[in-house]
């Protein structure tokens, strides 16, 4: 029983910056990757960033130069730092945890999402 807290979203005005973070609880014994997406309404969830456990790092074209993906293995936490915020960043963001299950499979947790609104 694995559980995604999910904090740090909210109301921003435009060019300003937001930190989400999210802490894992629960059956871990060894992550695979973490990462964030978001979702607007009618359109698809999409990757925002991401980060594996030897560290590297994959960022959306829409938000590269704009935000920091960080991860804490030991207190399973990701975290996302947003700077230079646009209208287009709203949506509600989800953050993923992957967990090695065996050798070659993994098992994808879900949080609950958080608001991210960036106004005018």
């Amino acid at each position: 029983q694995v559980q995604l807290v999910e904090s740090g979203g909210g109301l921003v005005q435009a060019g300003g910056s937001l930190r989400l973070s999210c802490v894992a609880s629960g059956s871990i014994l060894r992550i695979n990757d973490m990462g964030w997406y978001r979702q607007a309404p009618g359109k698809q969830r999409e990757l925002v960033a991401a980060i594996t456990r030897d560290g590297r790092t994959n960022y959306a074209d829409s938000v590269k130069d704009r935000c920091i993906i960080s991860s804490d293995n030991a207190k399973n936490a990701v975290y996302l730092q947003m700077d230079s915020l646009n209208l287009e960043d709203t949506a509600v963001y989800y953050c993923k945890l992957g967990i090695i299950l065996g050798f070659i499979t993994t098992r994808d947790y879900w949080g609950q999402g958080t608001q991210v609104t960036v106004s005018p």
